[in-house]
């Protein structure tokens, strides 16, 4: 059921700076639209004891590791003990939460990255929220922009809802595993524990605390 992808099913608030951001919310995606003016509402809150502002939408704290050779473009917060890796690419419209790891040549847009995710080599995260402790693995990517360009639906089986946005790359709740190589589809949505095989294309609702090995083969793992 798609209630199951509530976001309160989904996704420790205790785990991201931007808790604030889902309040009032229902979906996780419902986010989307707030992140850039969300970012600049709390970086103007952020001590500068903690985090340096090299820019004027840019806050990056002082224990994070950013390569002098990563790209930082704003609205953006990087939290404490980030690492950020060469050749980084973030286009703006980004949290990049504590801990986390942003690697080679990763591209991020518009996203939560909450405490703990990995995307540590060659992903794409555009207009995604990706949860606690989350993990792509090399080469997997968010795609978000359906390729006849209309509106995205969020299907799980014969339920839908209507997102009202063009640009839905992923949801991905806590400590989720995504495989080398696999592509998430626009309004692809995957629940908590959830673990994706290597070069999956996936689309839809994929349920929590399940192995994903091809869409007619979804295993729900044994406690």
């Amino acid at each position: 059921m798609i209630s199951d992808y509530r976001i309160e099913n989904m996704l420790d608030l205790n785990e991201t700076i931007a808790a604030e951001l889902f309040e009032g919310k229902t979906y996780p995606w419902e986010v989307l639209p707030e992140i850039g003016d969300f970012i600049v509402k709390l970086g103007a809150t952020l001590s500068p004891e903690e985090y340096d502002h090299p820019a004027d939408d840019i806050w990056v704290a002082k224990s994070a590791k950013v390569a002098p050779t990563a790209c930082l473009n704003g609205p953006l917060i990087i939290g404490k003990d980030a690492e950020v890796r060469h050749c980084a690419f973030i286009r703006g419209k980004a949290i990049v939460g504590e801990g986390a790891v942003v690697g080679n040549s990763t591209e991020l847009k518009n996203c939560v990255l909450f405490n703990k995710v990995q995307v540590p080599h060659y992903n794409y995260v555009g207009d995604s929220v990706l949860g606690f402790k989350s993990h792509m693995g090399a080469g997997s990517i968010c795609s978000n922009v359906k390729s006849d360009k209309k509106l995205v639906v969020v299907k799980d089986g014969e339920e839908k809802i209507e997102t009202g946005v063009k640009k839905f790359g992923a949801m991905l709740g806590d400590n989720v595993e995504v495989g080398c190589g696999s592509v998430l589809n626009p309004g692809t949505v995957v629940g908590r524990w959830t673990n994706i095989y290597p070069l999956s294309p996936v689309r839809g609702c994929v349920p929590a605390h399940s192995i994903y090995k091809n869409k007619e083969e979804i295993v729900i793992k044994a406690e």
